[in-house]
């Protein structure tokens, strides 16, 4: 039977009417082979290597008609192909085929010209072993005469056996709701012990991968308790791009027409597709445009040929949606087009703003919360859904169809998608319309979530920010800069810290650590932690010292393990003390000599508690430059932290003419946009006593 898992043939596809067979194909899992125009197979998919029995190496690069075809066969064949190529029509029925073995085989073929975007023709052929075709037409053919009707119900559970979705037709089948099902087990919405093996096989999917098709079971549910029913079950394993089983499919028939059941097989198969595909990729950071994005990524060119994610302004800039009696602004945040088309410039580009006219889909759809499907759209419709010049280009590039959806997250409509169609002849219907409700509704709370995180990182930001000294460029003896940056946009604002304390005697604590976690939780503790360290450099205690009573400081709070170096630069004597606790260690670059990292007992972090810290000194001159920083500056996900501090380490030589410069640049060659932790880098350069009191 069919390897639906290995699936290849292009789902959606009309087929010839006549032949009334392009749905029992689709169910099959056929064969696909792809065909240059001079007949030289240049794609062979698993399946054509188990039809035909020739593996991808022997197959592709061969001239189809001379591999596959006896020579009493060849000229019919070649005639058709040729007749495919040149006018671009179908072709269905049975052909003999000869299989490595020697046997023959007779085949059911499906044949259609393919045109890529340079406009070179290709064939395709799909194919299926006619024998099987015929076993699974008599199957339905028997179904047929059973019942009347054969609703298609489809579910999604994850790898626990617990239902992610279910579609209408299998909540009426059961006999619960559809929002009964979610998060309930396969075995608490079916509890009889008709579905025991039914679980089995589930499960069984799940270890192997391996589909189970047109499965027979018989029992009751909820909808009927006094009478059995029986169903046709297929359960297929879910699996993400990069191989991670991400749960079960099952598609269950009730009742149905032979050719109707294929049909909407089919379009079931598209939908719960397109609903893995965006459980997958819909929501996979927490960026506003790139969830966005994804949700276009996803719809286009599977459901829509072009498509455009609107969000209220007002959620973008406050959280929440501000519906007052004025036409509310939209942000346009994604557009997609399946193809290069005149329409894209009737649809706002990603990041303008606009608002929406009474009539116009959008606005429905924000003063009724409902979505809007218009099936066909004529010059009147059109004028409806776009500005004059905008309907005449909607117009020239074939729009026919169109579809608006709200984005509702947490009962909050904050936005709305509109989708539409032109080369794709087939008009939105209901199931259209179901399935963008249910990838909208997930989308929706993806984007209020990153909305949510980026108001929530803004703030922690800024309290970030506010808590960290604003230092002045000199002290005695001393040119100092400072750096702080956060981390990308999609990743929390950290507990990075630095300070600069003045103290007796011309002296001066610096100080640099790393509070555990992210978030306002951490720059809490951090602004805690500074304010503890200001305190106690006053008491001209020993680093060591300063950082004992820190560690005890630490274990109160919430996080409480934090990583710190803590250092006291004395100008009159030209001695830097300095202690570390469990931070990466400083860079002292002495003048005319290599940088070096400084070798200092690491001891433990600040929380841990129990281990005493040693205070190292070293003698710092003018022209000498401590570098402290925190671990966001060198530590990345793909390289080794030894090589990390090299690059460091030669990064500072030669020394730059300011400490400003020199930040700066350290910034610039080692931190990337896309790193995922926050950075504080603080640099004090020693001068002569007499040179910092003339600036400062």
């Amino acid at each position: 039977m069919s390897r639906v898992d290995q699936h290849t043939e292009p789902s959606g596809y009309p087929g010839d009417p006549a032949s009334g067979r392009s749905g029992l194909l689709d169910l099959l899992g056929v064969a696909a082979v792809l065909a240059e125009a001079d007949g030289r197979i240049d794609m062979w998919s698993p399946q054509a290597e188990e039809l035909f029995g020739y593996t991808r190496e022997e197959a592709v690069g061969q001239y189809a008609a001379h591999l596959l075809l006896s020579p009493e066969h060849r000229e019919a064949a070649i005639r058709l192909f040729a007749e495919v190529m040149v006018t671009g029509r179908g072709w269905a029925g049975s052909f003999p085929v000869r299989h490595k073995d020697g046997s023959s085989l007779m085949v059911e073929f499906r044949n259609m010209r393919l045109t890529d975007n340079l406009g070179d023709h290709y064939a395709l052929g799909l194919a299926t072993d006619r024998g099987v075709l015929r076993q699974l037409e008599r199957k339905v053919a028997l179904s047929s005469q059973l019942v009347t009707q054969a609703p298609i119900g489809l579910s999604v559970l994850d790898t626990e056996l617990r239902y992610v979705a279910v579609n209408p037709a299998l909540a009426s089948m059961h006999g619960v709701p559809e929002a009964g099902h979610v998060g309930r087990s396969f075995r608490e919405i079916l509890p009889g012990a008709p579905f025991e093996a039914a679980e089995n096989q589930m499960l069984e999917v799940l270890e192997t991968g391996l589909p189970v098709v047109d499965r027979q079971v018989v029992g009751r549910t909820r909808a009927d308790l006094d009478h059995d029913h029986a169903w046709a079950v297929s359960i297929y394993r879910l699996q993400d791009h990069g191989g991670n089983v991400l749960g079960i499919a099952n598609v269950v028939v009730d009742v149905t027409d032979r050719y109707e059941a294929a049909r909407e097989a089919d379009r079931a198969q598209q939908r719960l597709r397109l609903m893995a595909d965006g459980s997958s990729r819909i929501g996979t950071t927490l960026e506003v445009e790139r969830t966005a994005q994804e949700l276009a990524d996803v719809l286009v060119p599977d459901l829509a040929d072009m498509i455009a994610v609107d969000v209220l302004d007002s959620v973008l800039r406050t959280g929440r949606p501000d519906i007052g009696e004025k036409p509310p602004l939209f942000r346009a945040l994604a557009v997609k087009t399946a193809y290069p088309t005149d329409a894209s410039d009737a649809v706002l580009a990603p990041g303008r703003l606009t608002t929406y006219q009474a009539n116009h889909p959008a606005a429905h759809c924000l003063r009724t919360r409902q979505p809007l499907l218009i099936k066909h759209l004529d010059s009147g419709e059109l004028g409806r859904v776009a500005t004059d010049d905008a309907a005449d280009l909607l117009a020239r590039a074939g729009v026919h169809t169109d579809m608006a959806v709200p984005l509702i997250a947490r009962g909050q409509i904050i936005g709305v998608m509109g989708l539409a169609r032109a080369r794709n002849p087939e008009p939105f219907d209901e199931n259209d319309l179901t399935l963008a409700c249910e990838l909208a509704s997930s989308a929706a709370l993806s984007i209020d979530n990153a909305v949510l995180h980026q108001h929530i990182r803004s703030a922690a930001e800024t309290l970030q920010r506010s808590l960290l000294p604003q230092p002045s460029p000199r002290h005695p003896g001393l040119e100092i800069a400072a750096r702080y940056q956060p981390a990308q946009a999609f990743s929390e604002v950290g507990g990075d810290w630095y300070d600069i304390i003045p103290l007796s005697g011309d002296r001066t604590a610096l100080a640099v650590g790393d509070v555990m976690g992210s978030g306002i939780p951490a720059a809490t503790t951090m602004g805690r932690l500074r304010t503890a360290t200001s305190t106690l450099a006053g008491l001209d205690l020993a680093p060591s010292r300063i950082l004992s009573h820190l560690d005890r400081i630490t274990q109160g709070l919430d996080p409480y393990i934090a990583t710190c170096v803590y250092a006291v630069y004395d100008p009159r004597l030209r001695h830097l003390q300095v202690a570390c606790a469990g931070h990466l260690p400083p860079v002292l670059v002495r003048a005319g000599a290599p940088p070096e990292l400084l070798e200092l007992p690491t001891g433990t972090p600040l929380g841990v508690g129990g281990v005493p810290f040693e205070t190292t000194t070293f003698d710092m001159l003018p022209g000498d430059q401590l570098v402290l920083y925190t671990d966001g500056l060198v530590e990345t996900r793909d390289d080794p932290i030894d090589r990390r501090l090299g690059d460091l380490v030669r990064l500072l030589s030669p020394a730059h003419s300011s400490a400003e410069e020199t930040c700066d640049w350290l910034l610039q060659r080692l931190r990337k946009p896309a790193d995922h932790d926050d950075v504080a880098l603080l640099i004090a350069r020693a001068q002569p006593l007499d040179t910092a009191a003339d600036g400062t």
